[in-house]
């Protein structure tokens, strides 16, 4: 659950110069209203980058692994990957990365989702990890539905300064991040500095870039948040499952040294 206590959490370091990234292009195909479910596979986002860079691996079901969820929590068809979001709980990547760049594109079903990807998360936090629970540790890079907001202010009253719906990146449990400004009340989360992400219905591109402890992320091609200085700084990637219908698709890794 999304809370300050357990879901809290750049200075842009140089990078050697065969990690630039390769040109990345969105063209964005919208209707004049949102994008059904139903509509999940339509063009709605199409990237352009160097597919044929060195390295490139498409990810699908054969590459993760359930840790807590059941037959229903996430389920791959024609290369997109459904999440009903119960239980709560999270899928695994079934390698550990150190050095790589990450790109998913992900959409929320319905208003208020609440759903992500957690990046280093160490194999302690996984094992038996019981439904309904999410790991300890790693870095979340989060994807909130914009109503999320709404409902938070009529829930409790309050106008929320501890996280944000376009692209908040923090430190979980036992991990810890010096998150890039503009930093969270709490300061604890690296706060987006462009509001790009697209609401529900509405396809978003994430990419992710993590090398040597620092975490980038590019949402729709603008670059928003990261932090740096995290630790652990190797583990898995985990697609989270957080109450909410999502889905995802176009999933690539790249290894880096």
């Amino acid at each position: 659950m999304l809370t300050p206590l357990h879901r809290i959490s750049f200075r842009s370091l140089p990078l050697p110069s065969g990690l630039v990234l390769a040109a990345c292009q969105l063209s964005w195909f919208l209707a004049a209203s949102p994008v059904m479910p139903s509509m999940a596979q339509s063009p709605v986002v199409i990237q352009v980058f160097d597919a044929e860079a060195p390295g490139w691996q498409s990810l699908g079901e054969d590459d993760f692994v359930r840790v807590n969820g059941d037959e229903k929590t996430l389920v791959w068809r024609e290369g997109v990957a459904y999440g009903s979001g119960r239980p709560i709980g999270v899928t695994r990547s079934k390698k550990m990365f150190r050095n790589f760049e990450f790109c998913v594109e992900w959409m929320h079903e319905k208003p208020g989702g609440n759903s992500g990807v957690f990046a280093w998360v160490p194999a302690w936090a996984l094992k038996n990890l019981p439904p309904d629970d999410l790991p300890d540790a790693g870095i979340e890079i989060q994807m909130l539905e914009h109503d999320f907001t709404r409902r938070y202010v009529e829930r409790t009253g309050r106008t929320p300064d501890w996280f944000t719906t376009n692209g908040d990146v923090f430190a979980v449990g036992a991990s810890t991040m010096q998150p890039k400004p503009p930093i969270s009340s709490n300061g604890r989360r690296s706060f987006p500095s462009r509001e790009v992400t697209r609401g529900h219905g509405q396809w978003n591109q994430y990419y992710v870039r993590a090398i040597n402890g620092e975490i980038r992320l590019w949402i729709n091609g603008v670059e928003v948040s990261g932090g740096h200085s995290c630790t652990p700084d190797e583990g898995y990637l985990c697609l989270e499952s957080e109450g909410s219908p999502i889905q995802f698709r176009n999933l690539r890794i790249r290894e880096l040294p």
